[in-house]
């Protein structure tokens, strides 16, 4: 089977389109048929050894498609099944084993390539909006990368919940990208001091929260952005790494920092099936709008990295597989 693997840390070009024997399911694990993978900073952050991994590294984590076998013991899916999970790595391939517990099946009318987009980046927003600051009506949020696909999605579901939404963009057609998500206003960080205006839009009290994937440029004016016991979930660093802060920067406000991730809010089946079950479900209903700006083939997947790392794309960047 073609997979795309990393022999040796570093940029998009080394990204090498492999043969590889197809993977047999063990115990409690089902080999999937890739249709889709999801492209997502986590990626980049494994190509370059951001984040640590075995040689050579496999990269993807999020993919929809068939379900071709099942190891011993699974209950959870069958052969033939549609499913899509995230938080297994592994999906930039023509298959992949995956822990049968981490599949979950796609509604009837929702594609492959939608269900894709909506694993990591929608169960991500999902629990930002849910559970780390578990936004309320009336409750003013701001949302940095506001026209990307996490940024999106987070707009969408705290206008949902009833809060209101500043975005943070690059460019006047991300914000026009923003608006139609539904931002109820938004900053242009190129021209616009953002933590000066998201004062100067909550009269002077600052927001409840901010929700951060930049990371290393915006770290600092996101705490000052907030009001008073306001919070700070930096899930993400785009920009670059935060460098150690003490953390009596904290004091200024009282304020609650924090570094979220996905697999520690699906830390059961029970709350996976939830969080993709509230996701997908939104999806098929036309509650939640899924903005899929490319789909490259599976032996492109630098190109997909380039555009992604540029930060000149607007939503979700797919390779198409099967």
């Amino acid at each position: 089977m073609k997979s795309i693997q990393v022999n040796v840390p570093g940029g998009p070009e080394n990204l090498q389109l492999a043969d590889i024997p197809v993977p047999q399911a063990g115990p409690g694990q089902a080999l999937v048929r890739i249709a889709a993978s999801g492209v997502n900073f986590i990626d980049i952050y494994f190509r370059t050894g951001l984040y640590k991994a075995d040689l050579p590294i496999a990269l993807g984590s999020e993919a929809a498609g068939t379900v071709e076998a099942v190891g011993e013991g699974v209950s959870e899916v069958a052969p033939g099944d549609r499913v899509a999970y995230a938080m297994a790595r592994g999906s930039y391939a023509e298959y992949a084993v995956v822990p049968a517990a981490q599949l979950v099946k796609i509604p009837a009318h929702v594609d492959f390539h939608t269900a894709a987009a909506a694993m990591l980046q929608g169960m991500t927003a999902h629990y930002l909006t849910q559970s780390t600051y578990p936004l309320k009506a009336g409750d003013t949020c701001l949302v940095h990368a506001a026209a990307g696909g996490a940024g999106g999605l987070i707009v969408q579901m705290a206008k949902n919940i009833g809060a209101r939404v500043l975005g943070t963009v690059s460019t006047a057609e991300k914000a026009r990208i923003a608006r139609e998500a539904g931002a109820d206003e938004v900053i242009l960080y190129t021209e616009q001091e953002f933590d000066v205006e998201a004062r100067r839009l909550t009269g002077g009290r600052g927001v409840d929260v901010v929700y951060d994937s930049v990371g290393k440029t915006t770290f600092e004016k996101s705490l000052n952005a907030l009001r008073p016991r306001g919070t700070l979930a930096l899930f993400g660093q785009s920009s670059g790494s935060v460098p150690p802060i003490d953390p009596a920067i904290l004091a200024k406000g009282s304020l609650f920092l924090t570094r979220p991730g996905l697999p520690h809010y699906l830390l059961t089946r029970e709350e996976l099936l939830w969080r993709a079950g509230d996701v997908l479900s939104a999806v098929d209903a036309g509650r939640l709008r899924l903005r899929i700006d490319r789909i490259y083939p599976l032996a492109d997947a630098a190109s997909a990295h380039r555009d992604l790392e540029s930060r000149k794309t607007a939503g979700k960047l797919l390779l198409a597989i099967g």
